[in-house]
């Protein structure tokens, strides 16, 4: 092996080993920790610590809603954290849980059309859950006074008296508290059909004296949450304050920040806690401004909260002053979402969902699915059209890339007379064999710009299947019953018959999710690789040949409506190539590597 082949041999292995430890890193290491996640939270208890702490103050100079952040009822269950305190049903096409009277938060939400898995009889998502039991998460609203003021104001102790014991669409309910100090307080809660809580928080003072009050709300979260840690997802807190871009921070990143907190100021905007498919917010009048922040507080288990303050607002004797905000909790609908926006003017409220860098792709490329789907009635059929339509949209590229690449193969020969004829003049060689180029209207690197072009393409399908709920546990064919999960089968496994998971192994686990799709796809990469000569270089030629398999078990584990799309794309080509090739007089080399391969793998 010559210098050349050597250094080009260093450089295949370095690029490989970059290729397998960073796909390991941001892809099969969180997969593995979620697995590990799984098992150990399977086994835990779900119950909080003694004296967890309580809420950081909402802003400098503001005292916080006081009571017990940390209730020393702690219950075991989530029902039996439920059963502590008396409750306001919520009960809505969308919605089931309850308000709660004790604090006037909203802390049991059950999302009635989704499921934790495919089984039709598994427990509905629950998404708020009370203090005392497994993951509190809870929002509220309120007033807060400055430090120091002589205020009684409701704590999350307080008792709310409540005019009806149920919350429907048609039905809003009306909390009062009476301080028994001049203050009488109000909360009028509404709900639509969906997703959306509209709190009226009033105060009449009926004392002497002016008071001053500063409206609030908060979403908090005790205890790390269980998150999937893909680099290609964002989870963790989320916002838009005024005119500023989307802010995004994770559980961990929260705690880097100066003071464990981030600040925003701005005139309204929304901002909250984002899951993969679920999703909070608290969402001010759009033109109010507020001090908002994103803050982590205590140690374990460690209380996130999101919460914005606004102006102060003094209340005269005899007077009273209400504000009005509204509290998003539910799955992340794309066209709920987008309704939301448009209806209350909420700013860049789309970005709830994490479109990704291609948003300018990924989200018209979701309604091209969508819409076709709508027609179809199966996203895995909508997905393999799309797929389609991309390939016609790139056919004219396509279409010159083939065909340069048949005259870069009708000229080899004059290529390698100028290689023999400048064998020790790299820069001769390379000058002739540009002019070669010019001359025969060959662009070297025209077989590479349809898969280049379509590499953002590409990604924003993977987020598109990766993000959306509407994918979620989307059927397709056969036993493909979640378009968003990897293939469920697996050749490890003998497709089901041998009872054990090769995916928890350690280490390497993540590679043998191997299942009936990821393979047609490995073939239908392997009989691509073949429709080319093949190179002169044997470390190419190696790299080459193992690239299918190196492909087949990468994508294993990835969302099959993902493989699904990559198998009809790369079948697509294999047509096109092969038409485009015979129309320009260009042998199709498929068939002759095909009996070289079995040429060489035919015993002797």
């Amino acid at each position: 092996m010559n210098s050349e082949d050597s250094r080009n041999l260093i450089l295949a292995i370095a690029l490989s080993i970059l290729v397998l430890i960073g796909w390991n890193y941001f892809y099969g290491a969180p997969l593995l920790q979620k697995e590990r996640q799984t098992q150990t939270q399977s086994a835990a208890t779900g119950q909080p610590a003694a004296g967890a702490s309580t809420v950081a103050p909402l802003a400098p100079g503001v005292s916080a809603p006081s009571g017990a952040a940390a209730t020393s009822l702690v219950a075991k269950t989530r029902a039996e954290a439920l059963a502590v305190a008396k409750r306001v049903v919520i009960d809505t096409p969308s919605l089931g849980g309850s308000i709660n009277l004790v604090g006037g938060l909203l802390d049991d939400l059950i999302l009635k059309a989704y499921r934790e898995t495919i089984d039709p009889d598994s427990p509905n998502i629950a998404l708020f859950s009370p203090q005392g039991g497994p993951d509190p998460y809870w929002a509220e609203t309120g007033f807060v006074g400055d430090i120091g003021a002589n205020l009684k104001l409701p704590t999350r102790d307080t008792l709310w008296r409540s005019d009806s014991d149920r919350l429907t669409v048609e039905k809003p309910i009306t909390l009062t508290y009476d301080n028994g100090a001049g203050l009488l307080f109000r909360r009028t809660i509404a709900v639509d059909n969906k997703f959306m809580f509209t709190v009226a928080d009033s105060v009449e003072n009926k004392g002497v004296e002016p008071v001053a009050l500063h409206p609030y709300a908060l979403i908090l979260r005790r205890g790390a949450p269980k998150v999937l840690g893909y680099s290609v997802l964002h989870e963790g807190f989320v916002g838009v304050i005024g005119d500023s871009s989307v802010q995004e921070i994770t559980y961990a990143g929260i705690e880097k920040e100066p003071g464990r907190a981030r600040t925003l100021k701005g005139d309204g905007g929304w901002l909250g806690f984002t899951d993969k498919y679920w999703g909070s917010a608290i969402i001010p009048d759009q033109s109010a401004p507020i001090d908002s922040r994103f803050s982590a507080s205590g140690v374990q288990p460690i209380d996130y909260q999101t919460d914005f303050l606004m102006a102060e607002r003094v209340v005269a004797p005899g007077a009273s002053s209400e504000v009005s905000s509204r509290i998003f909790a539910g799955a992340k609908e794309v066209a709920t979402i987008d309704n939301y926006q448009a209806e209350y003017g909420i700013r860049k409220f789309d970005l709830m969902i994490d479109w990704g860098w291609f948003y300018f792709i990924t989200k018209p490329l979701f309604r091209l699915i969508d819409f076709i789907y709508r027609i179809v009635g199966n996203f895995g059929v909508a997905i393999i059209i799309v797929t389609m339509l991309v390939k016609a949209v790139f056919f004219p590229l396509a279409n010159r890339s083939y065909a340069s690449m048949a005259k870069m193969k009708a000229i080899q020969p004059e290529i390698a007379a100028l290689k023999e004829r400048f064998p020790d003049d790299r820069a001769k060689q390379q000058q002739a064999q540009m002019e070669l180029f010019k001359r025969e209207g060959v662009n070297p690197v025209a077989g590479c710009l349809p898969m280049v072009i379509q590499i953002p393409v590409f990604f924003a399908l993977y987020k598109v299947i990766f993000i959306t709920i509407e994918m979620r546990h989307a059927p397709f064919f056969g036993w493909i019953r979640d378009l968003s999960a990897p293939d469920p089968t697996n050749i490890f496994t003998l497709f089901g018959l041998i009872p054990w998971d090769p995916t928890v192994l350690p280490v390497f686990g993540h590679f043998l999710a191997l299942g009936v799709w990821p393979l047609i796809m490995g073939v239908s990469m392997f009989v691509q690789m073949k429709m080319n000569p093949e190179p002169a270089d044997p470390v190419q030629k190696t790299m080459f040949a193992w690239m299918p398999v190196i492909f087949t078990f990468m994508l294993g584990s990835f969302p099959s409506g993902l493989v699904i799309y990559w198998t009809c794309n790369n079948t697509l080509s294999v047509i096109q190539q092969y038409v485009i090739m015979r129309r320009a007089g260009v042998k199709v080399e498929l068939w002759d590597n095909l009996s070289k391969l079995i040429a060489r793998l035919r015993p002797t």
